[in-house]
């Protein structure tokens, strides 16, 4: 179909049905999310360390699960490590029992500008170095009016209690709740999707502040740095399984409260109850008891309560069996511990008191009984490091800059570089972005749920399996007369809007099909529509079909949900290593196959269309993966991923420009933007213009990408 003669039909629709919606089928939707999320994470939890089953497999295994967990940390490269610049701004002292105790109130800087506020925690009088316990923080925000004196005070108690029993100890603010507010809750509370593309996570910052804290305290002479041991509660129960899993230095660790398995958080739904800081980037898939394992055979006690709400003990328990199973395979059953505590998500002393005595054996060697409760003994405010903050700090923007974007493609000299850059790309895409795809396309299972015919055309809706847990339905309208066989399929990805552009122009002819009910009214629908009018007698007489796909949790898959849930579902995804538009487009690449299995069908031309960020974006990477994908339309395609569509990793790799360059090569391509704000916002020559370049400099034919830029207003 000539491009001027689409641009024109699809102009026709978009102006047609704009003005209508249609409420989505949610009779299936939410056991399909739920089915699904079930599936994913049993075989997440089969497919990690229970593979291994012996030492000198582990031992194989650890250092390349020990470089993963760097990279989902957006940790790999490793940052340089630049002078930390500690500042001691004041001391405090307490006269107690067991002898006189000092506080220092420090902050340094673990990357230029990235400041870390602590406390440290001493025995005034030191004679030989002494073992060291770096202790994380929970979110416990403590504030004077608008100021913040950082989570650090709160748990202020742990300090002492080390100190006062011959220890020193780093207590450290988090990024969120220190004196300099940064962000946790990019995607949970502040729609900062686009962290998703970077491969950010602020567990990564917070693992990141610890390793920088070990460097610092290995500076001190009261530091022994043989004896360094890490432990903390809920957020800092999570930060202190970051930094033993990754950094040997930590000779013990307790964590408490601070991680639980991937059927707690994504099919329990505990993830709700959490922060971004509390996960990984999951690009290699694991399920939390890989963490753990990590640790061994260095000493390792898990602390929790038996009613945690958002750590709950089947989950700990299960990462507690798999981890026990990796230190019996190292010979080290003695040094894994659970311990467990009554009551719900508190710091209570029924859990301080074992995580106290794992330290005393593993880095004091002794076990005797604890006697010194846990005691608050300074006024908040007295613990604050800063006077003023300082004007350099980067820390309420570190998600901007704290993973770094893919360098800016270059035009390639020659087809054959840019035939080995492509493979590199597509590698990449695979391995970082798609890891959620399966490996192995399942059958498709089609069938025929309904067949009908009305005024010269016949259409179809056909049942199939994108993946498991997932049942799909595609849609195919063509000539009723079996004589005129469809040279071209028109493919419409369906959104919402496409949703109910779809029921406007069939449901008239076709409501009991459609719907299943002899008649079918909707007031949002508009009987009168010109929608069926234009199709019937496209279809009827031209060899032309129109397929319909929707893709999960749009179209007919749509769920309605609130806000906070939908949030919530998409984190879901994010957990697992996955987003809910990487699996959308999988699910498209699955109905593009469905409908080349229709006999009659397996011959026509494609011509797939997207229309707004989320289609347009899923079908361009439908039509990078999918095969014999003949022409490409993309409407109010944005010019960056971080306007959508949400990839794993994506940006790590490449950006939308490159993409559309990947795809001209093989795939004619026609882009225009028909939304007013997008005229706006960009000029698409300019911000296409590297596949424009690339057709160029390789000499494609014009045909394969144009770009078609708004008209002035």
């Amino acid at each position: 179909m000539k491009l001027k003669l689409l641009i024109a039909l699809l102009l026709s629709i978009f102006c047609a049905a704009s003005a209508h919606s249609a409420p989505p089928d949610t009779t299936r939707g939410d056991k399909l999310h739920a089915e699904y999320f079930r599936l994913q994470t049993l075989r997440q939890r089969n497919a990690g360390i229970a593979a291994i089953t012996s030492r000198q497999e582990w031992e194989q295994q650890q250092p390349i699960l020990r470089a993963q967990l760097f990279d989902m940390l957006g940790l790999a490269p490793l940052p340089e490590k630049t002078d930390l610049k500690p500042v001691i701004t004041g001391t405090l002292e307490k006269n107690t029992p067991e002898g006189d105790i000092v506080v220092e109130k420090i902050h340094f800087q673990s990357r230029p500008g990235l400041y870390v506020t602590a406390n440290l925690y001493r025995p005034k009088v030191v004679k030989e170095p002494l073992p060291t316990i770096l202790y994380l923080c929970g979110h416990s925000q403590k504030k004077l009016g608008n100021v913040s004196l950082g989570n650090k005070t709160a748990y202020q108690h742990h300090g002492l209690w080390f100190a006062r029993n011959g220890y020193v100890c780093l207590i450290l603010d988090s990024l969120q709740l220190g004196e300099i507010e940064g962000i946790h809750h990019g995607t949970h509370r502040f729609n900062m999707w686009w962290w998703i593309n970077r491969g950010y996570v602020p567990a990564g910052v917070e693992a990141w502040n610890c390793i920088r804290a070990l460097d610092y305290l290995e500076t001190r002479p009261e530091v022994d740095k043989t004896r360094f041991g890490v432990t903390g509660r809920s957020g800092g129960g999570a930060y202190s399984w970051w930094i033993a899993a990754l950094d040997e230095r930590i000779k013990c660790a307790a964590p408490c409260a601070g991680i639980t398995d991937l059927e707690n958080h994504v099919v329990d739904g505990c993830i709700e109850g959490h922060c971004d800081c509390m996960f990984l980037h999951n690009t290699e898939q694991w399920d939390y008891a890989t963490v753990a394992a990590l640790v061994s055979p260095r000493p390792l006690m898990i602390v929790n309560t038996d009613s945690d709400p958002i750590f709950p003990l089947d989950g700990v328990v299960r990462i507690f069996e798999e981890a026990r199973r990796i230190y019996k395979m190292n010979g080290a059953a003695d040094k894994i511990a659970l311990a467990i505590g009554p009551g719900g998500h508190k710091d209570i002393q029924e859990i301080q008191i074992p995580a106290f005595r794992w330290f005393n054996k593993h880095l004091q060697g002794h076990e005797r009984p604890i006697t010194i409760p846990a005691e608050k003994l300074f006024a908040f405010e007295e613990l604050k490091v800063f006077d003023k903050l300082p004007e350099d700090s980067i820390n309420a923007k570190i998600h901007e800059t704290f993973v770094a974007k893919a360098p800016e493609p270059k035009v390639l000299e020659s087809k054959e570089a840019w035939q080995a850059q492509r493979e590199e790309w597509l590698k990449q895409l695979r391995e970082r972005t798609f890891r959620g795809w399966p490996e192995k396309d399942a059958p498709l299972n089609m069938k025929l749920v309904f067949d009908e015919q009305a005024e010269g055309v016949r259409l179809r809706g056909w049942d199939y399996t994108s993946t498991e847990g997932i049942e799909l339905r595609l849609y195919v309208a063509q000539p009723a007369d079996p004589k005129i066989i469809p040279i071209t399929i028109d493919v419409h990805v369906m959104d919402q809007a496409g949703w109910s552009v779809f029921l406007t122009a069939y449901t008239k002819p076709f409501g009991k099909a459609l719907h299943g009910i002899e008649t079918f009214e909707d007031p949002e629908l508009d009987p009168e529509s010109k929608l069926w009018p234009s199709r019937q007698k496209a279809l009827s007489k031209i060899a032309i079909a129109s397929a319909y796909i929707s893709p999960r949790h749009m179209g007919r898959a749509a769920v309605k949900l609130e806000p906070k849930a939908e949030t919530q579902l998409r984190r879901r995804y994010q957990v697992l290593g996955q987003t809910l538009a990487g699996q959308q487009i999988y699910d498209v690449r699955r109905g593009l196959q469905a409908l080349r299995s229709i006999e009659g069908l397996d011959k026509s031309g494609i011509m797939l269309e997207g229309w707004g960020a989320d289609t347009a974006g899923i079908a361009l990477y439908t039509a990078l993966f999918e095969p014999k994908v003949d022409s490409l339309m993309l409407i109010d395609l944005p010019h960056t991923h971080r306007d959508g569509p949400i990839l794993f990793n994506i940006e790590r790799v490449l950006d939308l420009p490159t993409t559309v360059a990947l795809v001209a090569e093989r795939t004619r391509v026609g882009m225009l933007w028909v939304s007013l704000d997008k005229k706006e916002e960009f000029d698409p020559l300019q911000a296409f213009a590297y596949p424009l370049a690339v057709q160029e400099k390789l000499g494609w034919d014009k045909k394969q990408l144009k770009v078609i830029p708004p008209s002035k207003p």
